[in-house]
């Protein structure tokens, strides 16, 4: 066995100096002829090893992302290096700028998230979860194992992005180009490889460079392959297909011919022309959407040979154009093309004699325009050579269908009505895509290739069919491992006002959707979101919400979280609910209690959402009627938390058996962590799919040890425009070790409140959640209590108020406050620092935020007291 060319290459840089024809990319490294051959031999073992070690979909689209930014800045290493090599295949330094400026637009992670959702349906495709949350049925995309690409000889940048492709599916790929091709998609994957710090796409890719003529190592190749990948004609994909074991899926992306169909209004349009003259021109109509026939709405012979005259200056104009910037001239063709071109046109106007042709050609040779009467499909010789042709709309079916395998792009002119209705019959004949005059060689992240999805057919499409038991499970790979985390967040820390300078410079495709916070912690602040970014967070809540304990199959929820304002509670959970197809009733909280509680027995509602405040006066208001009723069995609620006083009344008093939090999450960043039927408190899991969880020091900016308390800091991992990387979100908690009872690996965080929960007040601090724990053990409370600040000329104050409904002796309740918190005691009655009182209010005085209609614990009043 010989020695390995480049030991475990970082990038292509190690290889440049080596003779290029001789070098192949194995598993992270470039290798020789000798070391390859010995290698093929053990491709089946390589599969099973690589397939046992997981494949996350966002591990390719991190690699990727990373490589188009490299490939699109003019000055990076990578770039050069790329198109120095390239330069050496193609010998037009600009071509090869243009192919590695086309690939850093197609590896972008917003072109390869949106081809994901369009052919995959979402952007982690690969993780089984429950299309319809009624049934414990999961499913996913899974890889076919195995996938071979044998790709083309005249699109440098096919075979790379094949490849991506096949990573995206979660495939081992192993890529055949040819020895007279340009070595750019071996470099480019090593890059590729480079990119990822886990090593896991290196260990997904060989990509060998080697002349069809070696059968031997192309049966190697593909005898263990599930799926083979070929581009080329009938014959190449003949050839290949003796080689496919039983049962491989053969992927042929054959050639296509594509052509104009212009109604009179569209053949007498400039502006029409003077675009099909353009695609015409495009790469030398090398590309399988280049048109290589125009057909007239018409069967006047006379009006088709009219129009070649007519058209014929236009495309003189196009290919001048074309030349100025770089197209190929005539000496530029090969032996057999220019042979080709010949035999056509001579024997185009040999029949010019028999009336059935006109041929209008530039005397250099540079283009050419065939008209003929008959209006059968007939393949161009390419290189500016386009036929014009007659046929009636009537006739379109009968005369294109039996072409129908060969049939690809199809550019329309005419009116609105017209393109409707051509293209119905078009697409009917077997045409794959309809696009405007000019726009034929265009295409969209995530458009169809040859009238298929290609990321669908390098995958499998797996179920898994479970029982009750698993209920509460929204993704079975969450009771295998939890979610690969990538890299460790840097940078700086975010705060709010960070994030709403961020806005400003926000373009307008990343801000789909404004909401506006409810204001709690200060001003209402404004978030921005896409429309896929908000879908994506409110399924990973709706999975969350499975784990709670709801059931979109048998509960009847009301949504009674507030409405209005730009404000996301009620929204939210209307979409979460929508996406777990359950029973909504959509009330929002509403001032009138009365009223929503008759809705809730007259639509027989037996589980309630809202904040804990409003559910709470809901309740106290409407006590006879709702236990009367008892037919609310689960509460979910969100933005505050119930005390345990209040949970023993919702249980003992209305019969409620479910309490649990609905999602934890805040309006900028939007869902962060879920509670499961084993959670308990402020127990909630992390949403790890979404987001990245730092915490930190309360002091310092450094991680905490294990298990202490520290600054939640998310970094969200699924936002497109907006970056919210270590963003503090004001929260306090600390890290839950072990695997949940409930079997979910998803890590669990413990809330413990808000940093302005915690206040300084007479020289002393004070946590807000004192003051309630006090309350419920000192006096019974069940109600809700509020802190206020103040300042007096000799010293600060701090009141309490209580609800009128739950408490009756404000100077009992000052005493008990003094007794069981001592630093308090200490500060009014010995220090004489701080001035303490007790107020008795009504509920619905108690002040709360205006959107969100959380009640506002903590109000400071120093600032404007003083």
């Amino acid at each position: 066995m010989s020695t390995v060319t480049t030991i475990k290459t970082t990038s292509s840089r190690e290889a440049t100096s080596v003779v290029t024809s001789e070098l192949h990319f194995w598993q992270g490294e470039f290798i020789d002829d000798t070391e390859a051959s010995a290698r093929l031999a053990d491709l089946p073992g390589l599969v099973e090893r690589a397939l046992a070690e997981p494949l996350p979909t966002e591990t390719v689209l991190s690699a990727c992302a990373a490589l188009s930014a490299a490939l699109g800045d003019s000055g990076n290493p990578v770039r050069d290096r790329l198109a120095a090599q390239l330069s050496l295949s193609t010998g037009d330094f600009a071509e090869a700028q243009a192919i590695l400026t086309e690939l850093s637009a197609a590896l972008a992670r917003p072109a390869l998230e949106r081809k994901l959702r369009r052919e995959l349906g979402g952007t982690a495709p690969d993780r089984l979860t429950r299309p319809d949350a009624r049934e414990t049925v999961f499913e996913a995309w899974a890889p076919v194992g195995l996938l071979a690409h044998i790709a083309p000889g005249n699109a440098a940048a096919v075979a790379p992005l094949s490849v991506v492709e096949g990573l995206l599916t979660g495939n081992v790929n192993v890529l055949k180009i040819s020895s007279s091709d340009s070595p750019l998609a071996l470099h480019l994957l090593a890059e590729l490889a480079a990119a990822d710090p886990t090593g896991t796409l290196a260990r997904r890719v060989v990509a060998l460079r080697f002349p069809s003529a070696r059968q031997e190592w192309l049966r190697l190749m593909c005898a263990p392959a599930d799926a083979i990948a070929v581009w080329g004609g009938e014959d190449a994909a003949a050839s290949v297909a003796e080689l496919a074991p039983p049962g491989c899926r053969l992927v042929e992306w054959g050639h296509k011919i594509s052509f104009a169909y212009l109604t009179r209004e569209a053949w007498q349009d400039p502006a029409s022309l003077a675009a099909l003259a353009a695609d015409v021109c495009r790469l030398d109509q090398q590309a399988c959407s280049s048109p290589q026939v125009i057909y007239l709405d018409t069967e006047d012979t006379e009006e088709v040979f009219a129009f070649a005259e007519d058209f014929a200056p236009v495309l003189a104009k196009a290919s001048a154009t074309a030349l100025a910037t770089g197209a190929g001239t005539v000496a530029d063709l090969s032996p057999a093309e220019q042979a080709e071109i010949t035999t056509t046109e001579l024997l185009a106007r040999l029949e010019e004699h028999l009336g059935l042709t006109k041929v209008v050609a530039a005397e250099d040779g540079t283009w050419r325009v065939l008209a003929d009467t008959r209006p059968a499909l007939t393949a161009s010789p390419l290189n500016r050579s386009v036929w014009v042709k007659p046929l009636p709309a009537r006739d379109i079916t009968a005369t294109l269908r039996p072409m129908r395998r060969y049939l690809q792009t199809v550019a329309v002119g005419g009116g609105r009505a017209d393109i409707a209705r051509l293209s119905r019959a078009l697409l009917t004949a077997g045409a794959l895509r309809v696009t405007p005059v000019g726009a034929m060689l265009d295409g969209y992240d995530g458009e169809p290739h040859d009238g298929v999805y290609a990321l669908q057919r390098y995958s499998r499409r797996v179920s898994v069919r479970a029982d009750d038991a698993f209920a509460t499970t929204g993704c079975l790979d969450d009771l295998v491992a939890a979610t690969p985390s990538p890299a460790p967040p840097t940078g700086p820390l975010l705060d709010k006002a960070d994030v709403q300078r961020q806005l400003a410079t926000l373009a307008p495709e990343h801000a789909h959707l404004h909401f506006r916070s409810g204001g709690t912690t200060g001003a209402p602040a404004l978030s921005l979101f896409t429309n896929h970014d908000y879908d994506t967070q409110m399924r990973a809540a709706a999975h969350g919400l499975l784990a709670a304990g709801f059931d979109p199959a048998r509960d009847r929820a009301a949504n009674l979280f507030y409405c209005g304002g730009m404000y996301g509670g009620f929204i939210s959970f209307f979409s979460i609910l929508e996406r777990l197809n359950a029973t909504q009733i959509p009330l929002a909280a509403g001032g009138d209690h009365a009223a929503v509680a008759e809705a809730l027995v007259t639509h027989r509602a037996d589980a309630v959402f809202g904040m804990p405040s409003y559910l709470w006066q809901l309740f106290h208001s409407q006590s006879e009627l709702l236990r009367s009723y008892g037919g609310i069995r689960k509460v979910f609620y969100g933005g505050e938390h119930f005390t345990a006083e209040q949970r023993r009344i919702l249980t003992d008093t209305f019969g409620v058996e479910v309490i649990r939090s609905a999602s934890y999450g805040s309006t900028d960043l939007g869902p962060l962590g879920y509670q499961c039927t084993h959670a308990e408190g402020a127990v909630h899991h992390v949403l790890s799919d979404l987001h990245t969880l730092e915490i930190l020091d309360p002091q310092e900016d450094r991680p905490v040890t294990a298990g202490q308390p520290g600054r939640l800091v998310f970094t969200s991992r699924t936002r497109a425009g907006q970056r919210l990387d270590r963003y503090q979100i004001g929260d306090l908690g600390r890290a839950v070790e072990g695997v949940c009872p409930c079997g979910s690996h998803a890590p669990r965080i413990e809330l413990l409140g808000r940093y302005g929960d915690v206040v300084r007040v007479g020289t002393y601090f004070y946590n807000y959640r004192r003051f309630v724990e006090c309350a419920q053990e000192q006096l019974g409370y069940r109600g809700e209590l509020q802190l206020v600040l103040s300042s007096k000329a000799a010293r600060e104050d701090l009141t309490v108020r209580l609800d009128r409904a739950y408490a009756t002796d404000p100077e009992r309740a000052r005493a008990a406050f003094l007794s069981a918190i001592p630093e308090l005691g200490a500060a009014v009655t010995e220090e004489e620092l701080l001035t303490c009182a007790v107020e008795i209010v009504d509920g619905e005085d108690l002040e709360r935020t205006a959107g969100s209609g959380k009640l506002r614990t903590v109000i400071d009043l120093r600032a404007t007291s003083a």
